[in-house]
């Protein structure tokens, strides 16, 4: 199996014959089989100790009769562990399906039903959701990762020591295609049902060049932190691709990350490239407002923000608090990765940037046009990492991929500077009195308000029919809730907005709702809005 050099990724050097696990893993083996892949949290890995772990859950895979295509269930925390699956399953030429190990059971129940999986590996901590989910449908044999014994009364499982022991560590890459399906990640969605974007071989290698290596100038000697999780498209790279591609070291986290832990993993291992999301960057500021712990990024060369759009107040109070400028940038499961980023040093607050190398987007109307410079259109985007298709449903597939460019879904304009804005998701603007009203803007400014801690803006409708905005905010820690301060922050608005633009009522909540990797979802603040 061909592997490539690490200062040769560019796309049109993708050979026919490819494999991941070859390249990711088996190829920075080689040159450095001494060095350490994963720091810490629970125990450093070596790459050596990666690509053993590696085949040996490739062959026992093969043991259980896992065969080329076949999809291979992964509901494991971000470890070694989760690693050695993914990458085990892609060099047999299987399908990695990594899902959120913090799910429920009707979750579950459509990874299975959907995916159809050959086998699944699960974290003993899931299997609580996960189990009854099985018991349901036809039995698959189901590994666990835990410490100790684990019964599972009904179902066919083994335990992960137990399961790799009696096999080699020894394991060639299948003849695998570039073009072959190597993985599938569900979209994490605002809301609906999730869908599984398809994935190949080659498209970890196109966001490898185009994102780590021309916009973050990622090298060996960097360590990558991500608070977002390798069963997300955004953290499989932060957390998992992107180090390993350069013989770089990665930080995991295999709990749910808290603001404090965050802080202290960060001052205690000293990351070099730190990657989030706005409404974390946001909690960690304010931890850092509220209590003893102190933002100790002097380690860190480089922080990335991704998700959603990152406020320029956040952008602003950040760099205060540590010196350090936010590369904010905008990717999506479809791309895998970031298709559009500021670069370093060329940082406009509240913009994303310019697209990544390797990627074209285009502004288009709703008849397909280019708009004006400033005015919000639709945005669309080209590059060889776009998703092969979403997992059987060939008619989304068709929707949105038109003529090689993908439908993001996503509202941008471009500024005069040819800096990319983006506005929200199609089905997150407003229409204000005719006028189309961002609520990016709008929350932004809402930021600006020394007490305004997070801030997501939702439309409602009057009894006209008539569609306003409403301002669900949260307070920074020893602000008081009073009609008085709901009053002081929408005026803070009007000075900096149009009138339309100006939120009606300032509903003030303890959180505000998300996904797991971080999303506001705005559609269960739009009901409650309705239903007031």
């Amino acid at each position: 199996m061909t592997a490539i050099s690490s200062d040769a990724f560019l796309p049109a050097d993708i050979p026919e014959q490819f494999n991941i696990a070859a390249h990711f893993v088996d190829a920075p083996a080689a040159r450095h089989p001494r060095k350490t892949a994963i720091v810490g949290e629970p125990w450093g890995v070596t790459y050596a100790e990666l690509l053993a772990l590696t085949n040996r859950a490739g062959n026992a895979l093969l043991e259980l009769g896992v065969s080329r295509g076949d999809r291979v269930l992964i509901v494991l925390p971000d470890s070694a562990e989760f690693i050695a699956s993914f990458f085990g399953a892609a060099k047999i030429g299987a399908v990695a399906v990594p899902v959120n190990p913090f799910a429920r059971s009707a979750d579950y129940i459509h990874y299975l039903e959907d995916s159809e999986p050959r086998a699944a590996i699960v974290h003993s901590e899931a299997l609580e959701a996960f189990l009854p989910s099985c018991r349901e449908r036809a039995q698959i044999p189901i590994v666990i990762v835990a410490e100790g014994r684990v019964e599972t009364p009904g179902v066919s499982s083994t335990i992960w020591d137990d399961w790799i022991a009696p096999v080699s560590d020894a394991l060639a890459p299948a003849e695998t295609s570039s073009s072959d399906s190597a993985f599938m990640l569900y979209t994490s969605g605002s809301g609906g049902t999730p869908k599984a974007a398809v994935h190949r071989h080659a498209d970890m290698l196109v966001t490898t060049c185009n994102y780590a290596q021309g916009v973050l100038g990622l090298r060996s000697e960097d360590i990558t932190f991500s608070t977002s999780k390798l069963f997300f498209a955004y953290g499989l790279g932060n957390g998992m691709y992107f180090p390993l591609a350069f013989g770089a070291s990665t930080l995991l986290n295999p709990k749910r990350p808290t603001a404090a832990r965050v802080i202290e993993m960060v001052s205690q291992h000293r990351p070099t490239i730190f990657f989030s999301v706005p409404t974390f960057y946001a909690a960690l500021l304010r931890e850092a407002e509220t209590a003893s712990h102190r933002l100790d990024f002097s380690s860190v060369r480089q922080c990335v923000s991704a998700g959603e759009t990152l406020p320029a107040e956040i952008f602003d109070r950040w760099k205060r608090a540590t010196g350090l400028q936010i590369l904010d940038g905008i990717g999506s499961t479809e791309m895998l990765h970031m298709f559009i980023s500021s670069r370093p040093g060329q940082c406009k607050p509240g913009s994303c940037g310019f697209p990544v190398p390797g990627y074209d987007a285009k502004i288009v109307d709703d008849a397909g046009a280019e708009p004006p410079v400033g005015e919000i259109g639709n945005l669309w985007v080209r590059g060889a990492s776009a998703l092969a298709e979403y997992w059987r449903i060939p008619e989304l597939t068709a929707r949105t991929k038109r003529g090689g460019w993908v439908i993001t879904g996503d509202k941008f304009l471009r500024d005069a500077d040819g800096y990319y804005r983006y506005c929200g998701r199609a089905d997150d603007m407003l229409k204000v009195a005719g006028m189309w009203v961002s609520p990016v803007e709008v929350e932004n400014a809402l930021l600006g308000h020394p007490n305004v801690a997070e801030a997501a803006v939702v439309g409602a409708t009057d009894a006209r029919g008539l569609t306003y905005a409403v301002a669900h905010v949260t307070l920074r820690a020893g602000c008081e809730e009073s009609s008085e301060l709901a009053e002081e922050i929408r005026s803070h608005v009007q000075a900096r907005l149009v009138s339309h633009k100006v939120p009606r009522e300032i509903r003030f909540c303890g959180e505000l709702p998300k996904t797991v990797t971080g999303k506001i979802q705005r559609f269960k603040l739009r009901a409650s809005s309705s239903h007031a």
